[in-house]
């Protein structure tokens, strides 16, 4: 990745990083080892390289918005009365609320957070950036469950330097 395309991702992902209850998700297991925060920042990592790798014209600010905010429940899944597949159904809903909450969002950020476990949710995806997004969401959970994570952050991530605090 060329590093002006790194310098405005990381922009991107800093101005989410100003908030502060951001860096709670990573007290927050998502798949396997990986935090819901390492989780959300390599979903908006792959949505953006691949519409780098590719070609694909999108709003890059809202696609790597979106994708950091998409899992933003602050809450422990494993943990809540409802079983796991209520939470897939209803987690994008919780995302969305705790964003407005915290954030501007604008149409496509909205559609890229409620959108993101579609076919499961019957929201679908209206945008490009959201089907980018829910594409990458779904490669990430495979490499995290199947323990790949690491080396994509060694040989990705780290170059840029995404994460402010020390837990990462």
């Amino acid at each position: 990745m060329k590093k002006e395309d790194r310098e405005f991702f990381k922009k991107c992902i800093d101005e989410i990083f100003d908030c502060e209850k951001i860096s709670l998700m990573d007290n927050y297991q998502q798949h396997c080892s990986v935090s819901c925060l390492e989780h959300s920042v390599l979903v908006a990592y792959i949505s953006f390289w691949f519409c780098k790798k590719f070609k694909i014209k999108v709003d890059f600010r809202s696609l790597i918005r979106g994708a950091m905010l998409h899992d933003f429940t602050l809450y422990n899944w494993r943990e809540r009365p409802e079983n796991a597949f209520a939470h897939l159904r209803m987690h994008p809903t919780n995302a969305y609320n705790n964003s407005i909450k915290y954030f501007e969002i604008n149409e496509k950020e909205k559609d890229i957070i409620l959108s993101h476990m579609w076919p499961l949710t019957f929201k679908m995806p209206k945008y490009k950036e959201s089907f980018i997004v829910n594409f990458a969401d779904n490669i990430c959970a495979v490499f995290e469950v199947c323990g790949m994570y690491a080396k994509i952050f060694e040989r990705r991530l780290k170059k840029i330097s995404v994460f402010p605090y020390s837990a990462c």
